[in-house]
């Protein structure tokens, strides 16, 4: 009986020390939970741009005619990097100069954006519009109203090198099963 016990002690030590030894897949797992750190995704974006806008003129009617104009932005970064600012100017739009800022919010916890839009014709951040980067492309959803209806809105973030980026927005009336581009910025460096 004492061997019994005796043995029970040793195999219940040797495991206790077993698993007090470090798991090679969950250093694995914990180095890649840092390299996941997605708070830098906007960070190609930050300087002087030129922006050539291409915008659907009635999103959501079947219309197939755009207008196209120029505008300028300044991305910086705020809050010690986990957020930027975007200062965007239209003054020659079509339909009235467009006075706008972008503040984009990283959620630590989520390792999500938050992309808030508001203009100087409103005065209020719209609703924000919520996702992350995945292989270089970044793609953020959000749901609102739009002329009394209730669509879905893609933003997707392109980076295209050093020098040029693209965004795009889209809408959808079907819960994402198609979507309608209706605004695209095609993003073109001002500064070194």
């Amino acid at each position: 009986m004492m061997w019994r016990l005796f043995n029970i002690l040793i195999v219940t030590i040797f495991m206790g020390a077993l698993s007090a030894m470090p798991d090679p897949v969950l250093s694995q797992a914990t180095k890649g939970a840092v390299a996941l750190d997605s708070s830098h995704d906007f960070d190609f974006l930050f300087g002087h741009w030129k922006i050539l806008n291409r915008r659907l003129r009635h999103p959501l009617t079947g219309s197939s005619s755009w207008y196209e104009f120029e505008a300028t932005s300044t991305e910086a970064p705020i809050l010690g990097g986990l957020g930027n600012l975007e200062q965007y100017q239209a003054p020659d739009a079509p339909n009235g100069p467009i006075e706008a800022v972008a503040v984009r919010l990283y959620d630590k916890k989520t390792a999500q954006w938050s992309i808030y839009w508001s203009t100087a014709g409103n005065g209020t951040f719209a609703v924000p519009t919520v996702g992350k980067f995945e292989s270089g492309i970044g793609t953020f959803f959000d749901h609102e109203d739009y002329d009394g209806q209730p669509i879905a809105v893609r933003f997707t973030w392109t980076p295209q090198g050093p020098s040029h980026c693209r965004w795009e927005q889209a809408f959808s009336r079907d819960h994402g099963a198609t979507w309608e581009p209706n605004w695209i910025m095609e993003f073109s460096r001002l500064d070194g």
